[in-house]
Protein backbone atom coordinates (compact mmCIF):
# COMPACT_ATOMS: atom_id res chain seq x y z
CA UNK A 1 0.00 0.00 0.00
CA UNK A 2 1.17 3.53 -1.05
CA UNK A 3 1.15 6.49 0.98
CA UNK A 4 -1.57 8.05 -1.66
CA UNK A 5 -3.84 4.78 -0.91
CA UNK A 6 -3.62 5.37 2.70
CA UNK A 7 -4.56 8.84 2.38
CA UNK A 8 -7.35 8.53 0.14
CA UNK A 9 -8.75 5.90 2.92
CA UNK A 10 -8.24 8.49 6.11
CA UNK A 11 -9.47 11.33 4.40
CA UNK A 12 -12.96 9.27 3.77
CA UNK A 13 -12.81 8.25 7.36
CA UNK A 14 -12.41 11.32 8.44
CA UNK A 15 -14.98 13.14 6.18
CA UNK A 16 -17.74 10.19 7.47
CA UNK A 17 -16.16 11.05 11.51
CA UNK A 18 -17.38 15.14 10.27
CA UNK A 19 -21.03 13.98 9.00
CA UNK A 20 -21.68 12.16 12.03
CA UNK A 21 -20.95 15.06 14.40
CA UNK A 22 -22.60 16.89 12.12
CA UNK A 23 -25.62 14.94 12.89
CA UNK A 24 -24.93 14.01 17.07
CA UNK A 25 -23.92 18.20 17.45
CA UNK A 26 -27.51 18.94 17.04
CA UNK A 27 -28.45 17.15 20.31
CA UNK A 28 -26.13 18.89 22.00
CA UNK A 29 -26.84 21.78 24.21
CA UNK A 30 -25.75 25.61 23.76
CA UNK A 31 -22.86 25.59 26.04
CA UNK A 32 -21.43 22.91 23.94
CA UNK A 33 -22.89 23.17 20.21
CA UNK A 34 -20.15 25.57 19.58
CA UNK A 35 -17.45 23.60 20.78
CA UNK A 36 -19.02 20.88 18.75
CA UNK A 37 -19.01 22.90 15.54
CA UNK A 38 -15.20 24.04 15.84
CA UNK A 39 -14.01 20.25 16.17
CA UNK A 40 -16.40 19.85 13.29
CA UNK A 41 -14.90 22.53 10.84
CA UNK A 42 -10.94 21.09 12.33
CA UNK A 43 -12.15 17.19 11.11
CA UNK A 44 -13.51 18.86 7.62
CA UNK A 45 -10.12 20.94 7.06
CA UNK A 46 -8.00 18.21 7.96
CA UNK A 47 -9.75 15.75 5.74
CA UNK A 48 -9.76 17.98 3.05
CA UNK A 49 -6.05 18.37 3.43
CA UNK A 50 -5.50 14.69 3.21
CA UNK A 51 -7.73 14.39 0.22
CA UNK A 52 -5.50 17.00 -1.44
CA UNK A 53 -2.35 14.84 -0.81
CA UNK A 54 -4.68 11.65 -2.21
CA UNK A 55 -6.28 13.05 -5.65
CA UNK A 56 -3.94 16.02 -6.26
CA UNK A 57 -1.69 14.44 -8.15
CA UNK A 58 -2.87 15.89 -11.63
CA UNK A 59 -2.72 19.52 -9.73
CA UNK A 60 0.47 21.69 -10.41
CA UNK A 61 2.41 20.80 -7.60
CA UNK A 62 2.56 24.41 -5.76
CA UNK A 63 -1.07 24.20 -5.69
CA UNK A 64 -1.44 20.52 -4.62
CA UNK A 65 0.88 21.48 -1.32
CA UNK A 66 -1.17 24.67 -0.50
CA UNK A 67 -4.32 22.84 -1.00
CA UNK A 68 -3.05 19.97 1.41
CA UNK A 69 -0.86 21.97 3.88
CA UNK A 70 -3.38 24.47 4.23
CA UNK A 71 -6.73 23.28 5.32
CA UNK A 72 -4.32 20.95 7.46
CA UNK A 73 -2.76 24.28 9.41
CA UNK A 74 -6.73 25.69 9.54
CA UNK A 75 -7.88 22.15 10.91
CA UNK A 76 -5.13 22.29 14.28
CA UNK A 77 -6.23 25.87 14.75
CA UNK A 78 -10.11 25.01 15.01
CA UNK A 79 -9.87 22.22 16.90
CA UNK A 80 -7.37 24.56 19.51
CA UNK A 81 -10.84 26.71 19.29
CA UNK A 82 -13.58 23.70 20.31
CA UNK A 83 -11.14 22.63 23.05
CA UNK A 84 -11.01 26.59 24.25
CA UNK A 85 -14.76 26.84 23.55
CA UNK A 86 -15.38 23.41 25.53
CA UNK A 87 -13.90 25.33 28.48
CA UNK A 88 -15.84 28.50 28.01
CA UNK A 89 -13.15 30.63 26.63
CA UNK A 90 -13.70 32.88 23.73
CA UNK A 91 -10.84 31.87 20.94
CA UNK A 92 -8.85 34.82 19.82
CA UNK A 93 -8.08 36.16 16.56
CA UNK A 94 -4.37 36.07 16.33
CA UNK A 95 -4.30 32.06 17.10
CA UNK A 96 -4.30 31.83 13.71
CA UNK A 97 -0.88 33.31 12.79
CA UNK A 98 0.53 29.84 13.25
CA UNK A 99 -1.29 28.14 10.11
CA UNK A 100 -1.04 31.61 8.23
CA UNK A 101 2.28 31.73 8.69
CA UNK A 102 2.64 28.11 7.93
CA UNK A 103 0.06 28.39 4.83
CA UNK A 104 2.52 31.72 3.64
CA UNK A 105 5.82 29.80 3.97
CA UNK A 106 4.52 26.43 1.58
CA UNK A 107 3.21 29.15 -1.18
CA UNK A 108 6.79 30.83 -1.14
CA UNK A 109 8.87 27.59 -0.94
CA UNK A 110 7.27 25.79 -3.38
CA UNK A 111 6.13 28.87 -5.69
CA UNK A 112 9.03 31.15 -5.65
CA UNK A 113 11.89 28.94 -3.84
CA UNK A 114 11.36 25.47 -3.85
CA UNK A 115 12.77 24.15 -0.44
CA UNK A 116 11.19 21.34 1.43
CA UNK A 117 13.48 21.57 4.37
CA UNK A 118 12.31 24.84 5.27
CA UNK A 119 8.27 23.47 4.42
CA UNK A 120 8.81 20.67 6.57
CA UNK A 121 10.10 22.88 9.61
CA UNK A 122 8.04 25.97 9.32
CA UNK A 123 4.67 23.82 9.14
CA UNK A 124 5.81 21.37 12.06
CA UNK A 125 6.58 24.46 14.20
CA UNK A 126 3.25 25.60 13.54
CA UNK A 127 1.72 22.18 14.25
CA UNK A 128 3.40 21.52 17.09
CA UNK A 129 2.50 25.42 18.39
CA UNK A 130 -1.16 24.49 18.25
CA UNK A 131 -1.51 20.67 19.44
CA UNK A 132 1.16 22.08 21.98
CA UNK A 133 -1.88 25.25 22.93
CA UNK A 134 -4.29 22.59 22.47
CA UNK A 135 -2.39 20.48 25.42
CA UNK A 136 -1.97 23.91 27.87
CA UNK A 137 -5.52 24.42 27.44
CA UNK A 138 -6.69 20.66 28.54
CA UNK A 139 -4.54 20.29 31.47
CA UNK A 140 -5.01 23.96 32.89
CA UNK A 141 -8.62 23.62 32.91
CA UNK A 142 -8.48 19.56 34.18
CA UNK A 143 -9.25 20.08 37.53
CA UNK A 144 -12.70 21.35 36.90
CA UNK A 145 -12.99 18.76 34.60
CA UNK A 146 -11.37 15.70 35.60
CA UNK A 147 -12.69 12.74 32.92
CA UNK A 148 -10.49 9.90 31.77
CA UNK A 149 -12.13 11.22 28.28
CA UNK A 150 -10.05 14.66 28.72
CA UNK A 151 -7.06 13.09 29.74
CA UNK A 152 -7.17 10.57 26.53
CA UNK A 153 -7.55 13.14 24.15
CA UNK A 154 -4.61 15.38 26.06
CA UNK A 155 -2.51 12.21 25.22
CA UNK A 156 -3.60 12.32 21.69
CA UNK A 157 -2.69 15.72 21.25
CA UNK A 158 0.85 15.15 22.56
CA UNK A 159 1.50 11.89 20.67
CA UNK A 160 0.37 13.81 17.44
CA UNK A 161 2.86 16.32 18.82
CA UNK A 162 5.64 14.07 19.88
CA UNK A 163 5.12 12.09 15.92
CA UNK A 164 5.57 15.53 14.07
CA UNK A 165 8.53 16.89 16.48
CA UNK A 166 10.18 13.26 15.57
CA UNK A 167 9.15 13.45 12.28
CA UNK A 168 11.01 17.14 11.68
CA UNK A 169 13.99 15.64 13.30
CA UNK A 170 14.48 12.40 10.96
CA UNK A 171 13.90 14.29 7.66
CA UNK A 172 16.50 16.93 8.72
CA UNK A 173 18.60 13.80 9.71
CA UNK A 174 17.82 11.78 6.53
CA UNK A 175 19.49 15.29 4.34
CA UNK A 176 16.05 14.99 2.34
CA UNK A 177 16.12 16.68 -0.83
CA UNK A 178 14.19 20.03 -1.70
CA UNK A 179 11.77 18.46 -4.15
CA UNK A 180 11.12 15.40 -1.76
CA UNK A 181 7.58 14.34 -2.13
CA UNK A 182 5.55 13.78 1.33
CA UNK A 183 3.04 11.87 -0.77
CA UNK A 184 5.10 8.97 -2.31
CA UNK A 185 5.90 5.70 -0.51
CA UNK A 186 9.76 6.88 -0.58
CA UNK A 187 9.90 6.83 2.74
CA UNK A 188 8.26 4.78 5.96
CA UNK A 189 8.03 8.09 7.44
CA UNK A 190 5.56 9.52 4.26
CA UNK A 191 2.96 6.15 5.21
CA UNK A 192 2.87 7.14 8.75
CA UNK A 193 2.12 10.36 8.47
CA UNK A 194 -1.36 9.61 7.39
CA UNK A 195 -2.21 7.52 9.89
CA UNK A 196 -0.85 10.20 12.45
CA UNK A 197 -3.16 13.08 10.94
CA UNK A 198 -5.85 10.60 11.09
CA UNK A 199 -5.68 10.13 14.78
CA UNK A 200 -7.52 13.45 15.92
CA UNK A 201 -10.44 13.42 12.94
CA UNK A 202 -11.43 9.51 13.80
CA UNK A 203 -10.36 8.83 17.32
CA UNK A 204 -10.46 12.55 19.00
CA UNK A 205 -13.51 12.78 17.49
CA UNK A 206 -15.42 9.79 19.20
CA UNK A 207 -12.72 10.99 22.56
CA UNK A 208 -14.03 14.60 21.96
CA UNK A 209 -17.70 13.52 22.36
CA UNK A 210 -17.19 11.40 25.36
CA UNK A 211 -16.09 14.44 26.73
CA UNK A 212 -19.34 15.87 25.43
CA UNK A 213 -20.99 13.32 27.66
CA UNK A 214 -18.73 13.26 30.77
CA UNK A 215 -19.61 17.01 30.79
CA UNK A 216 -23.60 16.61 30.60
CA UNK A 217 -23.46 14.08 33.05
CA UNK A 218 -21.61 16.41 35.53
CA UNK A 219 -24.16 19.32 34.70
CA UNK A 220 -27.00 16.76 35.39
CA UNK A 221 -25.56 16.07 38.35
CA UNK A 222 -25.05 19.34 39.21
CA UNK A 223 -28.23 21.12 39.06
CA UNK A 224 -29.47 17.93 41.24
CA UNK A 225 -27.45 18.96 44.20
CA UNK A 226 -27.83 22.65 43.62
CA UNK A 227 -30.53 25.19 43.97
CA UNK A 228 -31.11 26.91 40.63
CA UNK A 229 -31.42 30.34 41.83
CA UNK A 230 -28.76 30.98 44.11
CA UNK A 231 -26.08 28.34 42.96
CA UNK A 232 -25.73 26.86 46.80
CA UNK A 233 -25.82 23.47 47.17
CA UNK A 234 -29.99 22.17 48.02
CA UNK A 235 -31.52 20.26 50.83
CA UNK A 236 -30.73 16.95 49.07
CA UNK A 237 -26.82 17.46 49.01
CA UNK A 238 -26.92 18.95 52.58
CA UNK A 239 -28.52 16.03 53.77
CA UNK A 240 -25.92 14.19 52.64
CA UNK A 241 -23.31 16.13 53.25
CA UNK A 242 -25.14 16.61 56.92
CA UNK A 243 -25.07 12.46 57.27
CA UNK A 244 -20.94 12.08 56.32
CA UNK A 245 -20.13 15.09 59.03
CA UNK A 246 -22.43 13.52 61.65
CA UNK A 247 -20.65 9.99 60.79
CA UNK A 248 -17.41 11.77 61.48
CA UNK A 249 -18.06 13.76 64.66
CA UNK A 250 -19.56 10.59 65.77
CA UNK A 251 -16.64 8.42 65.12
CA UNK A 252 -13.86 10.69 65.70
CA UNK A 253 -15.73 12.27 69.00
CA UNK A 254 -15.19 15.84 67.07
CA UNK A 255 -17.02 19.19 66.97
CA UNK A 256 -20.11 19.62 64.41
CA UNK A 257 -21.59 22.65 64.37
CA UNK A 258 -25.39 23.61 62.31
CA UNK A 259 -27.18 26.65 62.29
CA UNK A 260 -30.48 26.98 60.14
CA UNK A 261 -31.18 30.80 59.26
CA UNK A 262 -34.99 32.15 57.54
CA UNK A 263 -34.88 35.61 55.84
CA UNK A 264 -37.43 37.85 58.02
CA UNK A 265 -40.58 39.42 56.66
CA UNK A 266 -39.87 37.80 53.34
CA UNK A 267 -43.35 37.65 52.55
CA UNK A 268 -43.55 40.95 52.71
CA UNK A 269 -40.78 41.96 50.37
CA UNK A 270 -42.56 39.49 47.93
CA UNK A 271 -46.16 41.13 48.25
CA UNK A 272 -44.23 44.94 47.60
CA UNK A 273 -42.15 44.11 44.87
CA UNK A 274 -43.53 40.51 43.58
CA UNK A 275 -41.29 37.18 43.18
CA UNK A 276 -38.54 38.99 41.25
CA UNK A 277 -37.68 41.37 43.73
CA UNK A 278 -37.96 38.07 46.11
CA UNK A 279 -35.33 36.33 44.12
CA UNK A 280 -33.50 39.21 44.59
CA UNK A 281 -33.10 39.34 47.97
CA UNK A 282 -32.51 35.67 47.89
CA UNK A 283 -29.94 36.29 45.99
CA UNK A 284 -28.37 39.00 48.12
CA UNK A 285 -28.75 37.20 51.25
CA UNK A 286 -27.41 33.82 49.80
CA UNK A 287 -24.39 35.55 48.36
CA UNK A 288 -23.27 37.59 51.82
CA UNK A 289 -24.18 33.89 53.56
CA UNK A 290 -21.40 32.51 50.90
CA UNK A 291 -19.16 34.98 51.16
CA UNK A 292 -19.09 35.50 55.14
CA UNK A 293 -19.31 31.70 56.04
CA UNK A 294 -18.38 29.46 52.95
CA UNK A 295 -14.66 29.33 53.91
CA UNK A 296 -15.39 27.79 56.69
CA UNK A 297 -17.82 25.29 56.13
CA UNK A 298 -21.42 24.36 53.60
CA UNK A 299 -23.89 26.80 53.40
CA UNK A 300 -26.95 25.65 51.77
CA UNK A 301 -30.37 26.87 50.51
CA UNK A 302 -33.13 24.34 52.01
CA UNK A 303 -35.94 25.65 50.45
CA UNK A 304 -38.13 29.20 50.36
CA UNK A 305 -36.51 31.60 52.67
CA UNK A 306 -34.44 29.37 54.39
CA UNK A 307 -30.20 28.53 54.43
CA UNK A 308 -28.62 26.13 56.68
CA UNK A 309 -25.12 25.92 57.54
CA UNK A 310 -22.80 23.02 58.33
CA UNK A 311 -19.30 23.66 59.79
CA UNK A 312 -17.30 20.50 60.99
CA UNK A 313 -14.81 20.57 63.65
CA UNK A 314 -16.06 23.95 64.79
CA UNK A 315 -17.49 24.44 68.13
CA UNK A 316 -20.03 27.20 70.06
CA UNK A 317 -17.93 30.00 70.57
CA UNK A 318 -16.03 29.95 66.91
CA UNK A 319 -19.44 29.24 65.43
CA UNK A 320 -21.81 32.04 66.55
CA UNK A 321 -19.10 34.37 66.30
CA UNK A 322 -19.28 33.73 62.71
CA UNK A 323 -22.99 33.77 61.85
CA UNK A 324 -23.30 36.92 64.24
CA UNK A 325 -20.56 38.41 61.56
CA UNK A 326 -23.27 37.37 59.12
CA UNK A 327 -26.06 38.38 60.32
CA UNK A 328 -24.67 41.79 61.18
CA UNK A 329 -23.40 42.09 57.46
CA UNK A 330 -26.68 41.33 55.93
CA UNK A 331 -28.38 43.81 58.35
CA UNK A 332 -25.95 46.73 57.56
CA UNK A 333 -25.70 45.78 53.94
CA UNK A 334 -27.57 47.87 51.50
CA UNK A 335 -30.04 45.75 49.08
CA UNK A 336 -32.25 47.36 46.20
CA UNK A 337 -34.77 46.71 44.19
CA UNK A 338 -35.08 49.17 41.55
CA UNK A 339 -35.11 52.64 43.38
CA UNK A 340 -36.13 51.47 46.36
CA UNK A 341 -33.72 50.62 49.55
CA UNK A 342 -34.75 47.67 51.41
CA UNK A 343 -33.87 46.33 54.30
CA UNK A 344 -32.87 42.74 55.24
CA UNK A 345 -32.30 40.85 58.44
CA UNK A 346 -31.71 36.60 59.40
CA UNK A 347 -33.14 35.48 61.74
CA UNK A 348 -30.69 31.94 63.31
CA UNK A 349 -30.82 28.72 64.84
CA UNK A 350 -27.66 27.10 66.46
CA UNK A 351 -26.49 24.43 68.06
CA UNK A 352 -23.66 21.35 67.89
CA UNK A 353 -22.98 17.76 68.04
CA UNK A 354 -23.86 15.99 71.09
CA UNK A 355 -22.90 12.17 71.84
CA UNK A 356 -26.73 11.50 72.66
CA UNK A 357 -27.68 11.95 68.80
CA UNK A 358 -28.14 9.07 66.95
CA UNK A 359 -28.83 10.74 63.77
CA UNK A 360 -28.47 14.28 61.91
CA UNK A 361 -31.66 14.87 62.00
CA UNK A 362 -31.42 15.60 65.79
CA UNK A 363 -28.90 17.99 65.46
CA UNK A 364 -31.57 19.84 62.87
CA UNK A 365 -34.52 19.42 64.99
CA UNK A 366 -32.43 21.44 67.84
CA UNK A 367 -31.06 24.41 64.98
CA UNK A 368 -35.17 24.23 64.10
CA UNK A 369 -36.21 24.83 68.09
CA UNK A 370 -33.56 27.93 68.30
CA UNK A 371 -34.70 29.66 64.97
CA UNK A 372 -38.09 28.98 66.29
CA UNK A 373 -37.22 30.85 69.81
CA UNK A 374 -35.19 33.58 67.48
CA UNK A 375 -38.41 34.50 66.02
CA UNK A 376 -40.40 34.71 68.41
CA UNK A 377 -37.99 36.95 70.80
CA UNK A 378 -38.29 39.59 67.89
CA UNK A 379 -36.49 38.33 64.87
CA UNK A 380 -32.93 39.37 63.40
CA UNK A 381 -31.05 37.36 65.69
CA UNK A 382 -29.36 34.45 66.66
CA UNK A 383 -30.44 31.76 69.25
CA UNK A 384 -28.63 28.58 70.60
CA UNK A 385 -29.78 25.90 71.37
CA UNK A 386 -28.77 24.07 74.37
CA UNK A 387 -27.58 20.20 73.85
CA UNK A 388 -30.11 19.12 76.55
CA UNK A 389 -32.67 21.55 75.15
CA UNK A 390 -35.46 19.42 73.30
CA UNK A 391 -37.27 18.78 76.56
CA UNK A 392 -39.82 15.29 75.75
CA UNK A 393 -43.05 18.42 76.21
CA UNK A 394 -41.48 19.82 73.01
CA UNK A 395 -40.36 16.77 70.60
CA UNK A 396 -44.01 16.29 69.08
CA UNK A 397 -43.90 20.09 68.32
CA UNK A 398 -40.59 20.13 67.16
CA UNK A 399 -41.21 16.86 64.90
CA UNK A 400 -43.93 19.36 63.38
CA UNK A 401 -41.26 21.74 62.88
CA UNK A 402 -38.63 19.58 61.54
CA UNK A 403 -41.28 18.48 58.85
CA UNK A 404 -41.59 21.98 57.85
CA UNK A 405 -38.09 22.13 57.37
CA UNK A 406 -38.09 19.08 55.71
CA UNK A 407 -40.63 19.91 52.67
CA UNK A 408 -38.42 22.85 52.06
Amino acid sequence: MDASTVFITVSLMMFANGAVLAVVSRDLPDTLRSASRYWQIGTILVAAGCAAFAFGAPLPRPIMLLAANAPMAFGLTAYYAAVQRFDGLRPKTWQCLPAIIATAAVAWFSIVTPDFRIRVIVVSLAWIWLMGACVVTLRKNSKGNPSVSRRILTGLFLLILSYAAARLAAYLVMGVGSNFAVESGVSWLNLLSPIFMAMLPVVGTTVFLLMCSDSLKRQLESAASTDYLTGLPNRRTLARCGKEAFQNARQERAELFVAIFDMDNFKSINDTFGHEGGDQALIHVAGLLRDRLGTFGMIARTGGEEFALLMPRTGRGEGLARIEEARSAIEHGRFRVGPNEVPLTISGGATTFCATDTIFDDILRRADQALYKAKANGRNRIEFAPLDSLSPARQSDNAASHRRFARR
